[in-house]
């Protein structure tokens, strides 16, 4: 079996993936892994971490590759079974730090910028002029191969892989399936006790529609009684997503400096006040970009240990869905697929993340039905921007990148119809000059 791993650099996420598949028997026998990147130095590095990860838990069996640039991408992808992707296109410098400096010249400001907002738009528009280039390799090399999808925006990059290429892809998430767990942890509940769950909607955006504990107790108004309390009494990271519960009266799967970004509800210039009420941190993913870049070292040299590696099984879906694959055992995931009926108020062409079962014949989505009707509102309000921004990455046309950003929830909030369209036209001559267009 051969596993390619597009955008090896982020060592971390490489270690966390590609460690999960040498502690799988059912994959580590006669396996390649294939690491790609653009970035020499940190594919060196990532080769290095799994070298010693293959050499501790797999004797050295798996044959491990590194292809730098895209003149070896080709022969990256040659003949695999699964493709994990994890690109980041464009970097913290230029690309993000475009993505929220012009924003903030016009008055506009951002916490994570990546899956929605204007900071996604952008992301998701030069991500997808690099996945087109994949996908026609993939389609030529390795057809029947699965394109593991982590990279943001995810609803935006998963819908455009699945509606406009032949690539079999699903999306995933980290947040699925830590969601129920945090909360209980957060609000006190034995998370032990956890018994039936039902999550559903868009990424970043999927909802505890359901959640009962072993004895088959619904535990949502207790949930409900004490995120308002906590909100009530202190200040806390998870205020954005608690205050849902109790205007929406559902949690969902993401996290609050995300939410936070992707309404036109806490983020407002004319009452700054509620920056601190709802305890949003402003610029976050710059500030961790610049942290993880000065730190860098320090995690690097941590993760060897002096030569030593360890590793234990993560969270990660991607060895799992490979394992049900290669063994045709069913397994059950939260996926990002286009929803062609499975949440039935919600359109057809939208990427949405909802049970899936995965075996020998790939991923099945699950019925779910109608979402409580102020649910599928709040996702419809991320659609239409996600939409649109596919649409103008098929098509190539301008406008469609103003209606997008006119359609992000929060930009509307916040600037004139004139001032989108003057930012959109700043970002995109940016994005232009420093080498990664959008169009």
């Amino acid at each position: 079996m051969k596993l390619t791993f597009m955008g090896a650099g982020s060592t971390v996420f490489a270690k966390n993936v590609i460690g999960d598949v040498l502690l799988t028997p059912a994959l580590r026998e006669d396996l390649t892994v294939a690491l790609y990147d653009i970035d020499e130095v940190r594919l060196e590095e990532s080769f290095i971490v799994v070298q010693n990860l293959n050499k501790k838990y797999n004797d050295g069996k798996a044959v491990i590759e590194k292809y730098l640039g895209q003149e070896n991408r080709k022969a990256a992808l040659r003949g695999a079974k699964f493709v994990v992707n994890a690109i980041q296109v464009g970097g913290y410098e230029p690309c993000t730090v475009i993505d929220f400096e012009i924003p903030k010249k016009y008055g506009l400001r951002q916490t994570i910028g990546d899956t929605l907002g204007i900071g996604g738009i952008f992301r998701g528009l030069r991500t997808i002029k690099v996945l087109k280039e994949f996908a026609n390799d993939m389609e030529e090399v390795c057809p029947d191969a699965l394109f593991l999808n982590y990279t943001n925006p995810m609803a935006i990059l998963t819908g455009y892989m699945l509606r406009y290429t032949k690539v079999k892809t699903v999306g995933l998430c980290h947040s699925v399936q830590v969601c129920t767990e945090q909360l209980f942890k957060q609000l006190g509940l034995n998370h032990k006790q956890i018994g039936r769950e039902k999550i559903a909607g868009i990424n970043h955006m999927a909802w505890l529609l359901e959640i009962y504990d072993k004895d088959g107790k619904d535990m949502y108004p207790e949930i409900r009684r004490l995120a308002k309390k906590k909100n009530t009494e202190e200040k806390h990271g998870n205020m954005v997503r608690y205050d849902y519960i109790d205007k929406f009266g559902y949690y969902c799967t993401e996290s609050s400096e995300h939410n936070a970004e992707y309404n036109p509800f806490y983020i407002k210039t004319k009452y700054p006040q509620l920056i601190e009420k709802f305890n949003i941190p402003l610029d976050e993913y710059p500030r961790r970009c610049v942290e993880q870049i000065k730190n860098w070292k320090k995690q690097w040299e941590g993760l060897l240990k002096g030569g030593e590696i360890e590793h234990t099984r993560s969270h990660e879906y991607a060895s799992r869905i490979m394992e049900a694959v290669v063994t045709d055992t069913p397994y059950k995931i939260g996926g990002n697929v286009i929803n062609n009926g499975a949440i039935t108020n919600l359109p057809a062409d939208a990427c949405v993340e909802v049970p899936c079962l995965v075996d020998g014949n790939g991923v099945h989505p699950t019925f779910v039905g109608r979402l409580p009707v102020q649910c599928a509102a709040m996702n419809m309000t991320n659609i239409n921007c996600q939409l649109l921004t596919i649409e103008a990455a098929a098509t190539g046309k301008r406008e469609h990148i103003y209606q997008a950003a006119m359609l992000d929830p929060h930009t509307a909030a916040e600037l004139s119809i004139d001032d989108i369209i003057a930012m959109c036209d700043e970002l995109i001559q940016a994005h232009e000059d420093c080498g990664f267009p959008v169009l």
